[in-house]
């Protein structure tokens, strides 16, 4: 079935909540239900449920209305606050909600709204919290796939391909973020060198930085406040021309990613922020599989070592090997050498 074969229903108005995951990658990632929801019922409203370092990107999420700020703990249920979310939805009238994790906690809110249908995984024994059922998740290797069934009508086979996820930011603000940073017109390369876990972590970003430098390129390193270490490291190794734009909000790793030519990431947030942009990205990858979670746009390359690494991909978030070598093995000359070949391939489709 290709996913524009759905009969789409522009009679039905009633809202949608979708209940994603909240790390940042995964959240991105999800835009994809959204472009299959909105296949199928162009005329729903489609809100989010966001947590306030997320929020920045419903923003930007073509199909999106609002996202609703809500920050529950990790570590309780917090059934006082559940309370007070249940109430908000109730007032919006909900009638579908898709509940992405398979968590029981996620779907306390919806139940307690009285929301009349809440699509789920089995998970965590929730008979009673989701109401209508997707099996099969274990068959479903990648998260796109996990998430985006839950959209589809009941009974319908796996599409060939699934719509990317996308985000879109305004030529303007692109601009002004340019301008307020004091950077030029000139090509610019995004690093952003933090993850979760260290495993996944690439060592020679700083080398990386001196190279890019050398080929006439503006650099900037671009993260949250955890990654002010590793930005000073870079710009110590890289130079005078490597800028630190790391910083507290997450609209500003957006703009950035959407004002750079290329970006090279670690498999992160980031990485899918910048994919998502549709900017040409480049995921490098050690512990992880790009198979389960490489950028997913047609402008995207992953990187990985050309040495065999028997215990690669462990998906550990530290190296138990004590080597490192699925990250240690990448040199930063093969990093630049693959830079400068997508700069080139980028700029080859835009002159067409």
């Amino acid at each position: 079935m290709n996913i524009h074969s759905i009969n789409a229903d522009a009679d039905e108005t009633s809202p949608i909540l979708i209940i994603p995951y909240m790390w940042i990658g995964d959240f991105v990632r999800g835009h994809t239900v959204v472009r299959v929801l909105k296949e199928r019922w162009p005329n729903r409203p489609v809100d989010l449920l966001t947590t306030r370092l997320c929020a920045p990107l419903a923003d930007y999420m073509p199909g999106v209305r609002a996202g609703i700020v809500w920050d529950l703990p990790r570590s309780r249920l917090a059934l006082a606050k559940q309370w007070k979310l249940a109430a908000m939805l109730r007032e919006r009238r909900y009638r579908t909600a898709l509940v992405m994790p398979r968590t029981w906690k996620a779907a306390i809110a919806p139940t307690l709204a009285g929301i009349p249908e809440r699509v789920g995984f089995v998970g965590e024994f929730r008979f009673g919290l989701i109401n209508r059922w997707r099996w099969g998740e274990r068959k479903l290797p990648r998260f796109i796939d996990k998430n985006a069934a839950l959209a589809l009508p009941d009974g319908a086979a796996l599409p060939p391909e699934w719509p990317v996820p996308q985000l879109r930011v305004p030529p303007e603000q692109i601009e002004r973020w340019r301008q307020a940073n004091g950077l030029g017109s000139g090509p610019g390369v995004a690093l952003a060198p933090g993850s979760v876990g260290p495993a996944k972590r690439w060592p020679y970003y700083g080398e990386a930085a001196r190279l890019l430098i050398a080929q006439g390129l503006d650099v900037w390193v671009v993260g949250g406040p955890g990654e002010k270490a590793l930005a000073a490291e870079i710009v110590a190794a890289g130079g005078s021309g490597v800028r630190d734009l790391t910083g507290t909000d997450l609209r500003n790793g957006v703009l950035a990613m959407a004002a750079a030519s290329v970006a090279i990431s670690n498999d992160s947030g980031l990485m899918h922020i910048a994919a998502a942009l549709g900017t040409p990205t480049m995921g490098i990858f050690g512990p992880t599989s790009p198979y389960h979670w490489a950028p997913l746009n047609g402008l995207a390359a992953t990187v990985q070592t050309k040495t065999k690494v028997p215990c690669q991909p462990c998906h550990r978030p530290v190296c138990r090997m004590k080597h490192h070598r699925c990250m240690r093995d990448i040199s930063a000359s093969d990093v630049a050498a693959i830079t400068a070949r997508v700069l080139a391939e980028a700029g080859a489709r835009a002159a067409r």
